[in-house]
């Protein structure tokens, strides 16, 4: 069998055949799945180098989630592959990269597979915006984790910390048992019988004609059902959020534990999905395994790159597609606030509703008047009072009722 100079799996698929090397990544989905693979255990040398490709993306900063590395492979798998070209696409339509950073995909494409270091762009990594899932394991840890006693000002500067929540009285059984029933609806397509009030069920109200020889039965008629909306919360762990997050978290869990269709992100200098470990009933194992992924406890605010980043991932975007959205955050933004409106704007046309709580608001004298907050202003339905458990809990449990826009009412105040 002759080998090709130019197939970096040469050296992996020496002595296999075409038929061999497709169902490679098959076999060993079937002995480790996602999980495995992020692990990288039980996983054959050829198909290592693509899922080397997707942590080197992600260590550069590119929105790449575990289930977009799972589909690169299996689109590997599909396409044989009969030649680079085939990885190349194949990488292109299931990894995504942003079109203003295709250039850069391209360099560390030809890099990773070829060798050609030349290619590599350099950037400023630390300015780019790290996504974590929790629905797969955590990307390798390359960075010291340091603890800090500050967190009063406001940063773009990016600081790993953990976190350690303790138990006390909070008054969430409440607001858990009644939010279910609180939240907005909406129509599903998805029907239901029903006595009055609906339209004809043909074909089952024929059945029923049919069975009584004829005659002529009352009409069965169907609704659509009537279906609670998505919950989405952005919490910010930044350092100046320090003396709220534990409270936000709180009534987080109890938001997943109450609501069913709720989600959970942080956001501070990186993107993590925590809904997974607040769907564990005991508040503090929750709490404390949520403390363990997230990364970015009281570091620095990149708000509109995490956003931006949130929105870049399809199946998060999906989350708050027709969703009522809370930003639990104090909007303090450094430096060009272009991306934070982008990015608040691209959310208000997915979501429901589109609220921000910020702790600032629970002072008398305060007013949207800095230049983030006039940026986003427009776009909000809502901007609230987020300095207590008490006003978020009772302001979540008034969302199914229409209220003015943000801008109308802080107009009047001002």
């Amino acid at each position: 069998m002759t080998r090709d100079v130019n197939d970096p799996f040469a050296p992996f698929t020496a002595g296999r055949t075409n038929m061999d090397r497709r169902y490679i990544p098959q076999r060993w989905q079937d002995r480790g799945g996602r999980e495995g693979m992020m692990r990288g255990e039980s996983l054959p040398r050829a198909a290592a180098p693509l899922l080397g490709f997707g942590r080197l993306l992600r260590r550069y900063g590119f929105p790449v989630a575990p289930e977009q590395v799972s589909s690169f492979m299996q689109a590997v798998t599909l396409l044989g592959p009969r030649s680079m070209a085939d990885i190349r696409q194949a990488a292109l339509a299931t990894l995504a990269p942003p079109p203003d950073r295709r250039d850069e995909f391209e360099a560390h494409f030809q890099s990773h597979f070829y060798g050609n270091t030349a290619a590599v762009v350099e950037g400023d990594s630390d300015e780019e915006t790290r996504i974590k899932d929790d629905g797969g394991t955590s990307e390798e840890e390359n960075e010291v984790i340091r603890q800090e006693e500050g967190g009063e000002l406001s940063s773009g500067v990016e600081q790993l910390c953990t976190r350690d929540f303790q138990r006390d009285g909070d008054g969430l059984a409440a607001f858990r048992r009644k939010l279910a029933a609180a939240l907005p609806t909406r129509r599903s397509f998805r029907t239901v019988r029903t006595h009055s009030r609906g339209k004809l069920d043909l074909r089952r109200s024929l059945r029923e004609i049919v069975s009584a020889d004829g005659d002529v039965p009352s009409p069965l008629l169907r609704r659509r059902q009537t279906v609670p909306r998505k919950l989405l919360l952005l919490i910010d762990v930044s350092g100046s959020m320090k003396l709220h997050t534990s409270d936000y978290l709180k009534l987080a869990h109890a938001a997943v534990q109450g609501g069913g269709r709720a989600e959970i992100f942080t956001f501070g200098t990186r993107l993590t999905r925590i809904t997974g470990a607040l769907r564990i009933r005991d508040r503090d194992q929750a709490l404390a395994r949520a403390a363990a992924q997230v990364d970015d406890w009281d570091g620095g605010t990149r708000m509109g790159p995490t956003l931006l980043a949130f929105l870049s991932v399809p199946r998060f975007s999906a989350f708050a597609r027709g969703a009522a959205v809370v930003i639990l955050s104090d909007a303090l933004e450094r430096g060009d606030h272009a991306e934070l409106e982008t990015a608040m704007r691209r959310l208000s046309g997915r979501a429901f509703r589109l609220s921000l709580a910020t702790p600032l608001a629970g002072d008398p004298r305060f007013r949207p008047k800095t230049a983030a907050l006039r940026v986003i202003l427009p776009v909000l339905d809502d901007l609230v009072d987020g300095s207590s458990v008490k006003n978020l809990t009772g302001f979540i449990l008034s969302l199914a009722r229409p209220a003015p826009a943000a801008e109308a009412i802080w107009k009047r105040v001002s």
